[in-house]
């Protein structure tokens, strides 16, 4: 007859629970497998399945139960290290969203609002065009696959045992993450310098022109002209814009490997 002891079920729970809260944090809160329209179901199947491979690739576990004091601290710390993670490629996508913005206040698009699936709320239109361009482009790249790989590795750098909350490198950990996102403004901005740039001098060219010529009602004719020279030149850039987002994916990838390193 086939029996299971309380420490075998014990080891057999903690080495499937711990690795499947990190990665179901990750999922909860990365780009792309966070999307509302993903059932829960699924992400946490997802998770859960993830859970499976990797846990008999991570080693040692501590011998404490998982209802203990020490069993619920470890699941706490393996949700902010898989929670770390995943807002930091969150971070990669939030500069294509602040170059969508800021096309989109040149091209007087700021008003024009969508709803956005993945915040849960409205985003300008142009921003929303840019994201999705950089969802397709995270797919094709094996973007989504280089990500659960970065998080693979996370357990050897930061492994089940690790305590982030006592550690004395935590706070730096988060100061990393939180000095990673000062890039969100930097590469929006370098992203969106092209289109903002031209559309800055098609509307010196219109405001020379209405001093020119008031008659022709400038006012009238400005906006359907900034938004056609908008539109035409994100058509323009779309073929250069995927190796620039690549390098931003990288980066968020490399950047994932060293918040986990610092936590």
């Amino acid at each position: 007859m086939f029996s299971v002891t309380y420490a075998q079920l014990n080891l057999w729970l903690t080495s499937f629970l711990w690795p499947f809260t990190r990665i179901l944090a990750l999922i909860a809160t990365a780009p792309l497998l966070s999307q509302q329209a993903i059932p829960i179901r699924v992400k946490v199947a997802v998770a859960g399945f993830l859970a499976l491979i990797v846990a008999p690739t991570i080693g040692a576990l501590p011998q404490v139960t998982v209802f203990s004091a020490d069993g619920v601290m470890i699941i706490v710390n393996q949700f902010l290290v898989g929670a770390a993670l995943g807002m930091t490629m969150q971070i990669a996508f939030a500069a294509i969203d602040a170059a969508g913005e800021f096309i989109g206040m040149q091209m007087g698009l700021g008003f024009a609002m969508l709803y956005d699936p993945r915040e849960g709320g409205n985003s300008v239109v142009i921003s929303r065009y840019l994201n999705t361009i950089a969802m397709l482009a995270f797919l094709v790249l094996d973007g989504h696959l280089q990500m659960i790989s970065a998080l693979v590795q996370t357990f050897q750098s930061v492994p089940v045992s690790a305590n982030v909350l006592g550690s004395a490198t935590y706070a730096r950990g988060w100061q990393t993450l939180a000095t990673y996102g000062v890039s969100v403004f930097s590469t929006g901005l370098l992203l969106s310098l092209p289109v903002v740039t031209a559309l800055l001098i098609a509307n010196l060219a219109l405001g020379i022109l209405n001093r020119a010529a008031p008659q022709i009602g400038i006012f009238q004719v400005g906006f359907p002209v900034t938004m056609l020279v908008g539109f035409l030149l994100i058509q323009l850039m779309i073929p250069n814009m995927i190796p620039f987002f690549q390098r931003i994916f990288e980066s968020g990838i490399d950047q994932m490997g060293r918040v986990a390193a610092a936590l």
